[in-house]
C-alpha cells in the first residue's frame, strides 16, 4: 500500500494537539469538561461517533460494533475515525458507516473532523474502543455522552476515565476481540438502558461490508485459479521461515494453483527472499487495501500470519489459513461474528512465552499473548513460529481447499476476472 510522504513539520503532533486544546476550551465543551453541562443519556441517538486511531487489524475487528449500532439505532448517523490508508476499505459506506480519515500526527486530519462535526452540531454519543485517551477527542468534537471500556482499575488512568460517562466491563473469560468490542453497544452493560431489548448478536455473511471501489492493479493478477501467500506481519517475529514458505508454494503449484506473493509497504525483500528467480506473480506492497480485497476475493486460499491482512479476509470471505504464534485464536479468531467463514487457525495451542496478559494496557486474567520486540525475544528467529511445520500448513491447506471446492468452482464460472469490474 503505497504511502504519501510528509514533511517533518507536518509530522509533528504539536499543530493538532493546539488544535485539540483550542477546540476544547469552547464554552459548550469546557463545561460538560467541568461536569457543569452533563447531558443525560438519548434513547433516541441521531448522531454517533466511534474515536479511535486503530492499526488496521484492530479497525477490522470493529466490524461487529457497526453491525449491532446499526442494528440498534437503524436511523443514526453512525461516523467513525480510520486511519487514511485504511479509508478505501469504506468507500461503500460498510453498514451505513461513515469512515472519516484521521491521523494525530496531521492537523489537517482533526480540522477536517472538526469541520465534520461542527455541520451535523456534534454528536450525541460516542463509543470508545481500545484506548479511553480518544474520549479527548469525542470531547473536543462535540459528544455529548461517551461510552467507553473500564479503565478505573489501571494507574495513571484518572484523566481518561473522568471524560467518560458510563463504562462496560472487560470479560473475565475467553473472548474475541470483536466480540469485546461489540459489548460496547449491548445495553445490559448500561444501567440506564436496562430496560431496553438487546439486538440480536449479529453473524457476519459475504456482502455484508461491500466491497469497496478501486482502480485495477498492475500487473492484473493470474486469470487461472491462484493463492495468495501474504507474506508480511507488524512484527517480524511472525515471519514464518523462508523454507516452508517456498515448500507450500511448491506444492501449491503442483496442484494447479498459481502461487501470488503479497507483502505490506517496506516488505519487499521477504518476497525477493521466497521467490529470488521471480517465477511467480508478486505484489510487494504495491496495492493499496482495497485492490488487495479484490485480489484476495478471487483466490481460491490465502496463507498469512496474524496480520490485519487475516482479519480483511474474513470480510472479504476467502479460504484462508492464519499462522497464530504469539497469541492464540481465540483472542483474534473468527469468533462468534464469523464463525460462518471458512478460516482456520494453525499454531501452537499455547507457547511458554505468551506470558503477558495485557490487552489496550489492561490486564486479563484468561488471556495468553507475547507483546514483546524482536529485540525483546532471546532467540534470533520466532520459536512459536518455527514449530508450525511446512506439512501440517500443507495439510490444512488441502483439506480446506476440498472442503471449498464448490464454493471456488462456482465463483471461478460465474465471476471469472472480477477485476474488469472495477471503477
Amino acid at each position: 500500500m503505497n504511502r504519501q510522504t510528509v514533511s517533518p513539520k507536518r509530522n509533528s503532533r504539536f499543530g493538532a494537539r493546539a488544535l485539540l486544546l483550542l477546540r476544547l476550551l469552547r464554552p459548550r465543551i469546557f463545561l460538560s469538561l467541568l461536569r457543569c453541562a452533563r447531558s443525560t443519556p438519548n434513547p433516541a441517538p441521531k448522531r454517533i461517533l466511534i474515536p479511535h486511531c486503530l492499526l488496521l487489524g484492530d479497525t477490522l475487528l470493529l466490524a461487529p460494533l457497526l453491525a449491532a449500532l446499526r442494528l440498534r439505532y437503524p436511523e443514526a448517523q453512525i461516523d467513525t475515525t480510520v486511519a487514511p490508508a485504511y479509508l478505501p476499505l469504506f468507500n461503500r459506506s460498510p453498514y451505513g458507516v461513515r469512515a472519516l480519515g484521521y491521523d494525530p500526527r496531521r492537523r489537517e486530519t482533526l480540522a477536517a473532523l472538526c469541520h465534520a462535526a461542527d455541520l451535523g452540531g456534534g454528536y450525541d454519543l460516542a463509543f470508545i474502543p481500545g484506548d479511553n485517551r480518544y474520549a479527548l477527542l469525542a470531547r473536543a468534537l462535540g459528544a455529548r455522552r461517551i461510552v467507553a471500556m473500564d479503565d478505573r482499575d489501571s494507574p495513571n488512568r484518572g484523566w481518561k476515565n473522568y471524560l467518560c460517562d458510563a463504562f462496560v466491563p472487560w470479560p473475565q473469560t475467553p473472548m474475541a476481540l470483536a466480540e469485546i468490542f461489540a459489548r460496547l453497544a449491548d445495553p445490559v452493560y448500561l444501567p440506564e438502558n436496562a430496560e431496553a431489548p438487546a439486538p440480536p448478536l449479529p453473524v457476519y455473511r459475504i456482502g455484508d461490508w461491500p466491497a469497496p471501489h478501486c482502480a485495477a492493479p498492475t500487473p492484473p493478477p493470474p486469470a487461472t485459479p491462484y493463492a495468495v501467500l501474504h507474506l508480511g506481519a507488524g512484527s517480524p517475529l511472525r515471519h514464518w521461515p523462508v523454507e516452508r514458505w517456498r515448500e507450500l508454494a511448491a506444492r501449491l503449484a503442483g496442484l494447479g494453483l498459481t502461487p501470488v506473493l503479497s507483502t505490506g509497504p517496506n516488505e519487499e525483500a521477504l518476497a525477493a527472499r521466497i521467490d529470488p528467480e521471480g517465477s511467480y506473480p508478486a505484489y510487494p506492497g504495491t496495492l493499496d487495501l482495497a485492490q488487495l480485497w479484490h485480489l484476495l476475493a478471487n483466490a481460491r486460499l490465502l496463507v498469512c500470519p496474524d496480520t490485519g491482512i487475516a482479519h480483511l479476509a474474513k470480510l472479504v470471505g476467502v479460504p484462508t489459513l492464519c499462522l497464530f504464534a504469539q497469541v492464540g485464536p481465540e483472542l483474534l479468531g473468527a469468533g462468534h461474528f464469523w464463525k460462518e467463514m471458512p478460516f482456520v487457525p494453525l499454531g501452537p495451542e499455547d507457547f511458554p512465552c505468551r506470558d503477558q496478559p495485557f490487552l489496550f494496557e489492561r490486564t486479563l486474567p484468561w488471556l495468553r499473548r507475547c507483546e514483546r520486540f524482536p529485540s525483546q525475544c532471546p532467540h534470533p528467529a520466532a520459536l512459536c513460529m518455527e514449530s508450525i511445520e511446512a506439512a501440517t500448513v500443507i495439510a490444512a491447506a488441502e483439506k480446506l481447499l476440498a472442503e471449498n471446492w464448490v464454493r471456488n468452482c462456482r465463483l471461478w464460472e460465474t465471476k471469472p476476472f472480477l477485476f474488469s469490474k472495477f471503477t
